[in-house]
């Protein structure tokens, strides 16, 4: 829509370029007074949402200005835009069935037989002296805490955005990235701290398993695909969510491992950008 001055109910508008009348003023377009609104329904945050077929070509709506397009965006947007799908977002689909049947075994298993099978899971120095591959791998097959997991929430919604925008295979990869190497920048000193006679030789079977860094490190990585003021509001709270975690110092290895898992999703946006472009 334009807001114009108005004038003569009689006189015609006048020709391009002509000069206007005293008192008359050119339109002008409509400031986007959907201000934020209207940035988080752009397309650098919703464009893995899919539009009807109805609206791919030209929109009305879209074409009467900024405002009315977040709005026409709006509208199309579903909850279940959100969620993974089993062909919109395989990877991120698969992973929360078993994640949830993971889940429904710690919940309603023997205490006993649950506390063996994550204790085997766990990725702690001494099981990454062994096995390391198994226990990195079986170490994300659980969620620390179960569904009720604030982790668990964003493992489904920043892992479907991300996967949107780049595809399976590599949302897998900055996920798998993240779990890896934060894994391993926390556990390794702890091994070599052991080693040294710094700390006892508990600390080598401590127990660690869960999603929660992959889940940081794709956090990181989505928020490069966005744009700058959406990824002020994904970056900053989560950042300082961490930092205050690590102030508390109730876990601070595991929470130096969230700080890292961030910063390596962080690390990706060079690729995931030129990924984003292919895909």
């Amino acid at each position: 829509m334009e807001r114009t001055v108005p004038g003569p109910a009689t006189a015609p508008p006048p020709p391009p370029g002509a000069p206007l009348p005293a008192g008359r003023a050119r339109p002008r377009p409509a400031p986007d007074d959907t201000g934020l609104l209207g940035e988080l329904l752009g397309e650098d945050l919703l464009d893995g949402v899919p539009r009807p077929r109805e609206a791919r070509g030209t929109d009305p709506a879209e074409a009467t200005g900024p405002r009315s397009a977040a709005l026409s965006r709006l509208r199309r947007v579903r909850p279940r835009h959100f969620l993974p799908t089993p062909t919109g977002t395989p990877f991120t689909f698969a992973y929360t069935a078993v994640l949830a049947g993971t889940s429904l075994v710690a919940a309603f298993a023997d205490p006993a037989l649950v506390h063996t099978l994550q204790q085997g899971s766990s990725t702690d120095a001494a099981h990454l002296a062994r096995t390391p591959v198994l226990v990195l791998l079986a170490s994300a097959l659980w969620i620390a805490g179960g569904v009720v997991s604030p982790y668990a929430a964003a493992f489904v919604l920043v892992l479907s955005a991300l996967e949107r925008r780049i595809g399976a295979a590599r949302a897998a990869g900055v996920f798998l990235t993240g779990h890896v190497l934060a894994t391993l920048a926390t556990e390794v000193p702890v091994g070599l701290a052991v080693l040294a006679g710094h700390l006892p030789d508990s600390s080598l079977h401590r127990l660690d398993y869960g999603i929660s860094f992959g889940v940081a490190a794709a956090v990181g990585a989505l928020a490069g695909l966005l744009a700058p003021w959406p990824r002020r509001l994904l970056l900053v709270p989560v950042a300082g969510m961490l930092l205050g975690d690590l102030a508390a110092f109730r876990d601070p290895m595991t929470d130096w491992g969230h700080l890292i898992a961030l910063a390596i999703g962080v690390a990706t946006w060079p690729w995931v950008r030129r990924a984003r472009a292919r895909a």
